[in-house]
């Protein structure tokens, strides 16, 4: 029975959070936090499923992750899951002996060797009712990141805590995250014996989704086409690499004046642009260094250098000041040797 509430306005008992509007649930759901998801979906399996829908998710993933996410990543969640679904597909069907036998041999060999996989850890705080979830719900990937179930490729600044040999370098790693420290571990490629290094409490700031046109594995030479473009002053990055069993990481530099220039303190005049070579600065490092300098070919570059120097690689030229300013932060107190 209806009754009035202290301004004498009609008020219906029986009307309950369920009763609202489908627009007006959902920009509610869309201001709860992930906890708060979780929470409201234990009460029924209405709210469960409007709470763990992936357009309410999608909006939580892109905040926390978003900037970390890259589309190689997200093709590796899918594909791991897809590969999980053949599987139970040929676990139900009958008479498929053969076939069983070398799926399993192959999700062996996927489980080793997969660099994004899904490992257990004991801080998940997914409630019991998530096992009812698609894996591939946006919602369960959510989870697996948040609770450092799924490793990601990733680039790492500075690795190995900012050992100077790697100072204002970005290398390429397979990372998940620790919410107990809000930090990250990375997995750096492997080279030669070495087994893979794991480094732990890598910070936020020094994690970054790896740039959209770098599709090439951590030991391929990057295609250059800024060659062409480049001029004293731009910044850049550059592959380089100690010896020939090592990955490539990506290096901070900027074009420099080469020494024949005469007009290094006017744009106007000068013509470094227009010559087959091109000078890279490194001025993280002091002048008389051996590494604060070098010089390649603008119209025949591949991969150039030699045991001693290492070798440089794949260049690309910094257009957006985000990422510029991204690099300089990083920058040493005092010059390196």
């Amino acid at each position: 029975m209806a009754g009035e509430d202290s301004n004498h306005n009609t008020v219906n008992p029986t009307l309950s959070f369920l009763d609202l509007p489908d627009l007006v649930l959902e920009c509610v759901l869309r201001k709860l936090p992930p906890s708060g998801l979780l929470t409201l979906s234990c009460v029924c399996k209405s709210l469960r499923r409007s709470c763990t829908s992936d357009h309410i998710w999608a909006n939580h993933l892109e905040q926390k992750w978003g900037k970390l996410i890259s589309p190689a990543a997200e093709k590796e969640w899918r594909t791991y899951h897809s590969l999980k679904d053949n599987w139970r597909k040929f676990e139900d069907e009958p008479n498929s002996g053969k076939q069983k036998g070398l799926m399993t041999i192959l999700m062996r060999a996927f489980s080793a060797l997969w660099p994004c996989s899904l490992g257990r850890r004991g801080n998940s705080t997914v409630p019991e009712q998530s096992c009812l979830l698609a894996n591939d719900s946006t919602m369960y990937w959510y989870f697996a990141l948040q609770n450092g179930r799924f490793w990601f490729p990733a680039q790492v600044y500075n690795r190995e805590n900012g050992h100077a040999s790697f100072m204002l370098s970005c290398y390429d790693a397979e990372v998940c995250y620790d919410s107990r420290t809000d930090t990250f571990q990375a997995r750096y490629p492997t080279h030669g014996r070495r087994s893979m290094p794991l480094e732990v409490g890598v910070t936020w700031e020094r994690v970054r989704s790896p740039p959209t046109e770098i599709t090439n594995l951590p030991h391929d030479l990057h295609a250059s086409d800024c060659l062409t473009d480049l001029r004293p002053g731009d910044s850049i990055e550059i592959q380089w690499r100690r010896n020939k069993e090592f990955p490539y990481g990506w290096w901070y530099g900027v074009i420099g004046h080469l020494g024949s220039c005469d007009h290094q303190g006017s744009q106007n005049l000068c013509r470094c642009h227009e010559c087959d070579d091109v000078a890279l600065e490194f001025n993280q490092y002091s002048p008389d260094s051996r590494w604060r300098w070098v010089r390649i070919s603008r119209r025949n570059h591949r991969e150039e250098g030699n045991e001693d120097d290492g070798f440089y690689g794949g260049i690309r030229k910094l257009k957006e000041e985000e990422e510029i300013s991204g690099w300089k932060r990083f920058w040493p107190a005092e010059l390196l040797e």
